[in-house]
């Protein structure tokens, strides 16, 4: 069968090639791929700038957003032939570590866990899949041309949780939510905050396109102007940052309403470095009761919860945050970014 692969740390080994059809073990399921998603940690993989191959492998199949449709399932998997479903990305590292016990692999404290399509486990960018009953997650069937959009809606669903459980230390009932970035995992949040019954605002730098369509799409206020004056008329109570960068990030963080929650989603690149006042920073903080936590990946729970999010979204406004759909033999196409791309997806036509 094809596979999307490529050789981790060396930059331009991205292919397409043949590797062995799966072999189900016992527990697991046997998926027919359906599309998977392509995010920035796929195109840094490519770009070989970090990934890790599955033991005496050279290659590392990509491919970590995954949907497909079950053609084999053991009897009491609880799955059944034709099932639509995605796979959870992680696993717990086999020591294991207290978090990873407990279940929550997502905040293992030794990091030998591992994961589908980064680190030392085949993703699931291939026409065929297996994925272990328990790290299986069923679909609302509705959900067919969309259902790709399940893991980083995941991620969401666990920045949600960490605003619930800091938000429990005492009293705290949230009105607004702001989100900065409109990619793919800001507009996810915002579509959380908005069945949440919030008052959701969105801030990106772009003024055209398809985001502000679709942020608007959900109820929610779009914004592009600077940061600083964004929160000024906000004043959220929550905010999801998904940008990662560090001069909207530090504008949020001291940015919130009193005892408000920021949620740091998007990742940093290193060098980019931005003068800020740290005495007048941690004054907000610690004297208005601000709590900021880093969020990232996803386990099981988190997983559900995103299948929950789907089903009571509207397909219609999911189907267009799916910006192009690329076949897996114009793989190329897919990595190569265009202005109004929000998210792109590999298609697997059978």
């Amino acid at each position: 069968m094809r596979a999307l692969t490529t050789v981790p740390l060396q930059p331009d080994t991205l292919d397409v090639v043949d590797v062995p059809d799966p072999t189900p073990r016992d527990g697991d399921l046997l998926v027919d791929a359906i599309a998977v998603g392509v995010c920035g940690t796929d195109k840094e993989i490519a770009r070989g700038e970090y990934g890790w191959a599955p033991p005496g492998h050279d290659r590392l199949v990509l491919g970590h957003e995954s949907l497909g449709r079950v053609r084999e399932a053991p009897d009491g998997s609880g799955f059944a032939t034709g099932d639509l479903v995605a796979g959870v990305v992680r696993r717990p590292d086999p020591e294991p570590c207290g978090a990873c016990a407990r279940g929550e692999f997502d905040m293992c404290r030794n990091g030998k866990y591992t994961e589908r399509g980064i680190k030392q486990i085949d993703g699931y960018a291939s026409e065929q899949w297996t994925v272990e009953a328990a790290y299986a997650v069923k679909l609302d069937d509705r959900l067919s041309d969309v259902g790709m959009l399940m893991e980083p809606t995941s991620v969401v669903a666990k920045a949600w949780e960490q605003v619930d459980r800091v938000g429990g230390r005492a009293w705290f009932e949230p009105e607004r939510v702001l989100v900065t970035g409109a990619g793919p995992i800001g507009l996810l949040a915002a579509l959380v905050g908005a069945q949440r019954g919030l008052d959701v605002h969105v801030l990106d730098r772009v003024r055209g396109g398809p985001k502000p369509a679709l942020v608007h799409g959900l109820g929610a206020t779009y914004h592009h102007a600077d940061p600083e004056s964004v929160l000024d008329r906000v004043r959220p109570d929550v905010v999801i940052e998904a940008t990662g960068v560090p001069a909207v990030l530090l504008a949020a963080v001291g940015g919130t309403a009193a005892y408000g929650i920021t949620v740091l989603t998007g990742v940093s690149s290193a060098g980019h470095r931005v003068t800020v006042d740290g005495g007048d920073l941690n004054r907000e903080i610690v004297l208005e009761n601000d709590a900021v936590v880093g969020s990232v990946n996803a386990n099981l729970r988190h997983f559900e919860q995103a299948a929950d999010v789907l089903a009571a979204a509207d397909v219609g406004w999911l189907g267009r945050l799916v910006s192009r759909r690329v076949p897996l033999a114009d793989f190329a196409d897919a990595f190569e970014p265009r202005e109004d791309d929000v998210k792109v997806v590999l298609t697997f036509d059978r």
